[in-house]
C-alpha cells in the first residue's frame, strides 16, 4: 500500500502532461472532471477541518498538481469541443441544464464566478499569504532565542528543543511556499477566462468556416459548450480558492475550524439575543416579508437559551482562559521565580512615581536605560536591568537603591523641586532662595531643595541646578560603580568572553579552559573592578593573564600582571595638566625602610598577602597617609600612594578600610604619566611633606 502511495503521485503528474498532447475519449474526460470537482471538494473540506496550518503542509504542492490537473483538462475538452462539437455529458450538462441553456445566463455565471475568484478570494489569499510569510521570517529570530532561551533554563529538553526548531523552520517553509502556491490560484484565473475566449472564438471559427453551419446555431452549440467548460473548470477552482483562503488566514487552534466557529460565535448570550431581537424587529418595515426574518430571528433567541450566561461563564473570556492557563501561586515555577533577587533594584515612594509616569513628563526609566549604557563604556561590564518599583513603606519622597535585595543606598526627591548646589548658606544667592537644605547624596556637597520655578534665579546667582531624575541616576551610577565587582556574574564573564572571542579567538582560547576557568576569570576582574579599573580592554587582560597563568594561578599575581598591561590607562584617570606638563601624577611614597619591613612581615592568607604590621606602627601608617592626603586635596590635588609591585596588593588592603577612595599603584604602573610629582613621603614615625615643584 505504501508503495502505491509512493508511485500515485508520479504516474498521476506524468498522465496529466501525457493530457496534454494526447486526445481523450469524451467517457473519460466525463470521469477525470468528476474526480477533479470531487478532489478539490475533498482539498476544501480538509483544509476545513485542521486544527492548524502545517497538518496540511502538502497543500502548496497540491495546488500546484490540481492546478496543472485542471489545466490539462481544459486542454482536453478544448479539443473535444473544437474537433467534435462535443466534450462528454458532463460539460453538455452544465452548458444546458445548469445554466437553463441559455447563453446569456452562462455567461454571467461565468463572469460572476471569475470575478468572485480572482478579484476576492484570490487576491485576498495572495495577499494574505505574502505577509504571513513575511512576519513569519521576520519573527524567526525571536522563535529561536525563545526556544534557546527555554532550553538554557531547562523548562524544555534537547529534544523537545529540536522538535520546535524543527517546526519553526517547517512553518516558515510553508509560508513562503504558499506565498508563491498562491501565484497558481491567481494564474489559473486567468488562464480560465483566456481560455474560455479561445474556446468561443475558435468554436465560431469550426463551426461556420469548417463545418458549414449557420451562424446562430454554431454561436449556440459552441457558447454553451464554452460556458460549460468553464463553469466545470472553475467550480473546483473556486473550490481550490476558498481551500487556499482558509489555509492562509487559519490561526492555530486546538479543534478544527468549524468547531471553533461555531464555539466562538455562540460562546456569549448576549450577541444571540441582540441578533435575534434585530431580526425580529425589521418585521416592523412595512412590506418586508414576516416568516423569513420570524424564523431568523427565533433560531438566534432560542440559541442564545442554550448558551450559558455571560457573567456564569468566565471561561469564555480570552482573559479568563489566560488567567486559567496561569500556574497555580502554589506551584514549584511561581515559587521560584517569586524568591530570585534581582541583582539590582530602584524603589520609589508613593509620591514620586511621577518620576516614572511618561504622561506626567517622567523620564526616569529612559535615564536609567541609558545610564546603562554609559557605565558599560566606561567600565566595561554589562549592568543588570534595574527592576524600577514602588513600595509603599518607603516614608515620602524618599527613593531607595538595592543590590540583590538588600538596600545600600537612600536618598531623597521632593516632588515639584530641583537640587541646587554649589552656594552655601548665607553666601548670597542660593543662600537667600526658599528650600530645605541638603547634601548632594553622592559627593556630599552643600545643596538645597529649592522650588522649581526658582530654578532660573538659582543658575544666575552661580549654583549648578540639578532635577530630581538626575539626582536619582548619578546617585545610582555612583552606587553601581562602586559595586560593580558584586554585579559582574558568571554568566556576564562568559558572555563578555563570548564577545571578546568573536573579534580575538586565539587569545580566549589560549586563556580558558586551558590556563584559567570562567570561576577564575572571573576572581580577577572583580577585583580590577573593586580597585576602580575599567575591564573594557579585555583583550589586553587577557593576552596578560594567559602569560601569566603559566606560571602561577595566584590571584594577586595576576591582578597585577593585568594592571600592568593596563598600566597608562590606569594612570589616566590620576594625571592632571599644569604649567610644566600635560601629564603629572602626584605621589604619597613609603620610605625604602617601611616597605622593607612591610615586606618582611607580609603574611600569606586565603585573601591575599597581608602586612601585618604592629599595631603602633600600623596606626602611625594609617595617619601619616590620612594627614599627606588632606593636605594634598587642599591643594586641589588628586594623590595616589605607590609602592612597589610585589606590596601594591597587601598595602591596599591595609589601607582600605580606613582611606578606600585613597588609589593604591605600583611603580611599573606609572608608565603613562609624563610626569611623576612627590606630595609626601610615609616613614616609620614622622611625615615629610614634599615639597611642589
Amino acid at each position: 500500500m505504501k508503495r502505491l502511495m509512493q508511485l500515485g503521485v508520479p504516474v498521476g503528474i506524468v498522465f496529466i502532461v501525457v493530457m496534454l498532447v494526447v486526445p481523450l475519449p469524451a467517457i473519460v474526460l466525463d470521469l477525470l472532471i468528476a474526480l477533479n470537482i470531487t478532489g478539490a471538494l475533498l482539498i476544501l473540506l480538509t483544509a476545513m477541518f485542521i486544527s492548524k496550518p502545517l497538518d496540511f503542509a502538502a497543500f502548496p504542492a497540491v495546488i500546484l498538481v490540481m492546478t496543472l490537473f485542471r489545466l490539462a483538462l481544459n486542454v482536453s475538452a478544448t479539443r473535444l469541443v473544437l474537433l467534435d462539437g462535443y466534450a462528454g455529458k458532463v460539460i453538455d450538462t452544465f452548458g444546458h441544464f445548469v445554466v437553463g441553456g441559455s447563453l446569456i445566463v452562462g455567461l454571467i455565471v461565468f463572469s460572476i464566478l471569475l470575478v468572485i475568484q480572482f478579484v476576492v478570494i484570490t487576491n485576498g489569499a495572495g495577499r494574505v499569504a505574502e505577509v504571513g510569510a513575511r512576519f513569519t521570517l521576520d519573527a524567526m529570530p525571536g522563535k529561536q532565542m525563545a526556544i534557546d532561551a527555554d532550553l538554557n533554563s531547562g523548562l524544555i529538553d534537547e529534544e523537545q528543543a529540536r522538535r520546535r526548531r524543527l517546526e519553526v523552520h517547517a512553518e516558515a517553509d510553508f509560508y513562503g511556499a504558499m506565498d508563491g502556491a498562491s501565484k497558481f490560484v491567481k494564474g489559473d484565473a486567468i488562464a480560465a477566462i483566456v481560455i474560455t475566449l479561445v474556446n468561443l472564438i475558435g468554436g465560431f471559427g469550426v463551426g461556420v468556416g469548417q463545418k458549414g453551419m449557420p451562424l446562430g446555431d454554431a454561436i449556440t452549440t459552441y457558447s454553451l459548450l464554452s460556458i460549460g467548460d468553464g463553469l466545470v473548470s472553475q467550480i473546483p477552482a473556486l473550490l481550490l480558492s476558498v481551500a487556499t483562503g482558509l489555509i492562509v488566514t487559519r490561526s492555530v487552534g486546538d479543534a478544527d475550524m468549524g468547531s471553533d466557529i461555531l464555539e466562538q460565535l455562540t460562546a456569549r448570550r448576549t450577541p444571540l439575543r441582540v441578533a435575534g431581537f434585530a431580526a425580529l424587529s425589521l418585521c416592523l418595515i412595512p412590506g418586508l416579508p414576516k416568516i423569513p426574518f420570524i424564523i431568523a430571528g427565533g433560531v438566534m433567541l432560542l440559541a442564545s437559551s442554550r448558551v450559558p450566561d455571560d457573567a456564569a461563564d468566565p471561561g469564555t473570556s480570552p482573559e479568563a482562559e489566560a488567567l486559567a492557563a496561569l500556574p497555580s501561586p502554589d506551584s514549584p515555577e511561581v515559587l521560584a521565580s517569586e524568591i530570585q533577587v534581582d541583582p539590582l533594584g530602584l524603589e520609589l515612594s508613593a509620591d514620586i512615581i511621577d518620576l516614572v509616569d511618561p504622561s506626567a513628563g517622567g523620564d526616569l526609566l529612559e535615564r536609567v536605560k541609558a545610564l546603562r549604557r554609559k557605565v558599560a563604556s566606561d567600565i566595561g561590564i554589562v549592568v543588570p536591568p534595574v527592576r524600577t518599583r514602588d513600595n509603599m513603606d518607603l516614608p515620602m519622597r524618599t527613593y531607595a537603591i538595592k543590590l540583590f535585595g538588600i538596600e545600600v543606598a537612600r536618598g531623597e526627591s521632593p516632588s515639584g523641586t530641583v537640587l541646587a548646589i554649589g552656594l552655601p548658606e548665607g553666601s548670597g544667592g542660593l543662600g537667600n532662595l526658599p528650600g530645605e537644605p541638603t547634601r548632594e547624596p553622592v559627593f556630599g556637597l552643600d545643596a538645597k531643595w529649592i522650588p522649581l520655578e526658582l530654578r532660573n534665579q538659582a543658575e544666575l546667582s552661580g549654583a549648578t541646578v540639578v532635577d530630581r531624575a538626575s539626582v536619582i541616576t548619578t546617585h545610582l551610577a555612583e552606587v553601581v560603580t562602586t559595586h560593580a565587582a558584586r554585579l559582574l556574574g558568571r554568566e556576564d564573564v562568559k558572555l563578555l568572553t563570548d564577545v571578546v572571542k568573536r573579534s580575538h579567538p586565539v587569545v580566549v582560547d589560549e586563556l580558558t579552559p586551558a590556563q584559567l576557568t570562567l570561576g577564575e576569570v572571573q576572581r580577577v576582574l572583580q577585583t580590577l573592578l573593586d580597585e576602580g579599573v575599567s575591564v573594557r580592554d579585555l583583550v589586553r587582560i587577557y593576552e596578560a593573564l594567559s602569560l601569566k597563568a603559566a606560571a602561577t594561578k595566584d590571584l594577586d599575581q595576576l591582578v597585577e600582571s593585568a594592571r600592568q598591561a593596563l598600566g597608562p590607562a590606569i594612570v589616566a584617570p590620576y594625571a592632571v595638566s599644569d604649567a610644566q606638563s600635560d601629564r603629572t601624577v602626584h605621589v604619597i611614597s613609603l620610605e625604602p625602610q617601611l616597605e622593607q619591613q612591610m615586606l618582611e612581615d607580609s603574611r600569606p592568607t586565603e585573601q591575599g598577602l597581608v602586612i601585618a604590621l604592629s599595631p603602633e606602627l600600623g596606626q602611625s601608617v594609617l595617619m601619616q597617609l590620612s594627614s599627606i592626603t588632606t593636605e594634598a586635596e587642599n591643594r586641589n590635588l588628586r594623590p595616589v600612594l605607590v609602592c612597589s609591585p610585589q606590596l601594591r596588593a597587601a598595602v591596599r588592603r591595609l589601607v582600605r578600610p580606613s582611606l578606600h577612595q585613597l588609589p593604591v599603584l605600583s611603580y611599573s604602573e606609572l608608565v603613562g604619566a609624563d610626569q611623576v610629582r612627590s606630595v609626601g613621603v610615609v616613614n616609620r614615625s614622622v611625615v615629610e611633606l614634599a615639597e611642589m615643584r
